[in-house]
């Protein structure tokens, strides 16, 4: 799996765990895309695009709180970001959600459970043509069309 992430400058401590967390539990290959931009909007929207054009298969974003990073992601089209705070929302947000962008707080959440959270968000896989299909398909086909109106 080819894994983005990215964070604010306050978070790059919480990153560069994150990156030896992956590295060590062998769950992917991952390209650091900084957190030197103190407009955190423009690391996600780098990470988001390169999720969304599948250069990644998952990014994971991180600032205070993860908030800002899941609002800004979210406005590229293709990125499907989630803010994970709890074991069973990384789980959903891959399973019920198909979220390809996890974003995470490094003011809110310590270490481990950043790690299981992530780890959560990177071994739960979206099942095609479960119940939650339809879902996912409304939401995708109105980015689409959100996408091709600007």
């Amino acid at each position: 799996m080819k894994i983005a992430i990215g964070c604010d400058p306050n978070a790059q401590q919480a990153k560069e765990d994150l990156i030896a967390y992956i590295k060590k539990a062998d769950l992917g290959e991952v390209t650091d895309f900084g957190s030197e931009d103190e407009i955190y909007a423009h690391v996600a929207f780098t990470v988001a695009k390169a999720v969304a054009a599948g250069e990644y298969d998952r990014g994971i974003l991180i600032c205070g709180t993860g908030l800002g990073m899941s609002i800004a992601a979210n406005k590229v089209e293709g990125a499907y970001a989630a803010h994970l705070s709890d074991i069973y929302t990384a789980k959903r947000a891959r399973l019920s959600n198909d979220a390809n962008i996890g974003c995470i707080g490094a003011f809110t959440i310590g270490k481990k459970l950043m790690e299981e959270l992530v780890h959560a968000f990177l071994t739960c896989e979206f099942e095609p043509g479960c119940a939650s299909q339809p879902k996912v398909d409304a939401y995708v086909a109105y980015d689409h069309e959100r996408g091709t109106n600007h």
